[in-house]
């Protein structure tokens, strides 16, 4: 089956948002939104949009992302869940299956929360169940504890693209796996101009949702009420290819034991980028994704 992409552009609080579509020739079967991580873009998503064909997949540029990057404050969930609602009313979807990586999980869960009707059913990959802070960090080291490198390279500047493809094929999550997916994603995130190209997220933006990644009484409850099946997949390595990974075993099993209401999954020999980003993290995300597909009918346009 065929499958067009294009891009659109959707109005919302202090400006227009932008996402992609990746849609079938014919009427589509169903709806899926992917909602990407803290300094990513839509292009995490092309292998397993890649995977539903016959259905219309929606996946924007955040607030403060990608040709999203020069919409204003406010940032942070509430609001990243306000721009989910309105880029799903603009493109006539009813209701969707929703799937956030990194903090596109807590975005997916706030989205689920704040407007349920939006949501059909709910994955988050290795994201959107709360980051302890380290005892001791004060809000202003958080970004940097939560991302480390990640929040240091939106201060670098490259002189093409060639440089900046050169330091993600250096970057211990893509060693032996730069692939045509993992290229496409760098030159995208790339903007300006040579000498001084640079990656499109706004630090204020980053730094502003990266708080929100450790969670509150509040967002907790949240998840402990969401009435819509919810998955959680783990990468067993973190953003550097490193043990532990982002979500610990320990913290799986605390989250397991404290949100009954989710079902736990592991993706195998993938760490936080290889997940969305190889054949082999893609797959395991499709299948999940596949799962719920196809045990849940649902409406797609309003």
């Amino acid at each position: 089956m065929t499958q067009h992409y294009r891009t659109i552009r959707c109005p919302v609080e202090g400006g227009e948002l932008t996402a992609a579509i990746w849609e079938p020739d014919s009427v589509p079967t169903g709806t899926i939104l992917l909602i990407h991580g803290i300094t990513a873009s839509h292009m995490s998503w092309p292998l397993i949009a890649a995977a539903f064909p016959e259905y219309r997949v929606i996946a924007p540029d955040l607030r403060g992302r990608g040709a999203s990057r020069e919409l204003p404050a406010p940032f942070g969930m509430p609001q990243h869940a306000a721009d989910m609602n309105a880029l799903l009313a603009a493109t006539d979807t009813a209701s969707a299956l929703v799937v956030g990586h990194s903090m596109g999980g807590f975005v997916a869960a706030s989205l689920a929360a704040q407007y349920p009707e939006r949501v059909s059913a709910l994955i988050l990959i290795d994201g959107g169940l709360p980051i302890p802070a380290p005892e001791g960090t004060s809000l202003e080291e958080l970004p940097q504890v939560i991302l480390g490198p990640a929040a240091e390279r939106l201060s670098m500047t490259f002189a093409d693209r060639e440089s900046y493809q050169k330091f993600w094929r250096s970057h211990p999550a893509f060693a032996d796996e730069f692939t045509d997916a993992v290229r496409d994603y760098v030159d995208y995130d790339l903007v300006g101009s040579e000498p001084y190209l640079h990656p499109a997220s706004n630090l204020a933006a980053v730094s502003c949702d990266a708080v929100q990644l450790s969670g509150d009484e509040h967002y907790l409850s949240a998840l402990q009420d969401l009435t819509v099946p919810v998955h959680f997949i783990r990468a067993p390595r973190g953003l550097l290819n490193q043990l532990p990974a982002l979500y610990s075993p320990e913290q799986r099993n605390r989250w397991r034991s404290e949100l009954p209401n989710v079902t736990f999954h592991e993706a195998a020999n993938v760490n936080h980028y290889t997940i969305t980003l190889t054949p082999r993290g893609a797959d395991r995300v499709a299948g999940v994704m596949d799962e719920l597909l196809t045990s849940r009918p649902r409406e797609v346009r309003a």
